[in-house]
């Protein structure tokens, strides 16, 4: 039997850092899950493949970026607890 199947599905592509976690914090605009922009994840789709690396590349060094931004506060609504926590660590 042919390996032919199995070359078909492979593809060169970067996978999603999705972790399905989709909501953007408000002082650093960027999903709190997967570190991207918002305009990031919309694109992520039309990406070519070496935009996407860049990006997953830089990953990383985005999650410090949320802990630092200060949460914004709206009269009657409490902060979400795992973010509370992580920033008084």
């Amino acid at each position: 039997m042919s390996d032919f199947g199995d070359e078909v599905w492979k593809r060169d592509e970067v996978d999603s850092p999705c972790v399905k976690v989709c909501v953007l914090h408000p002082g650093a605009k960027l999903c709190m899950g997967c570190f991207r922009t918002g305009e990031e994840i919309a694109r992520w789709s039309r990406m070519d493949p070496a935009e996407r690396r860049t990006i997953m590349d830089e990953l990383p060094e985005r999650e410090p970026l949320i802990a630092k931004a200060a949460p914004i506060m709206r009269p009657g609504r409490r902060t979400n607890r795992r973010f509370a926590k992580r920033t008084t660590e």
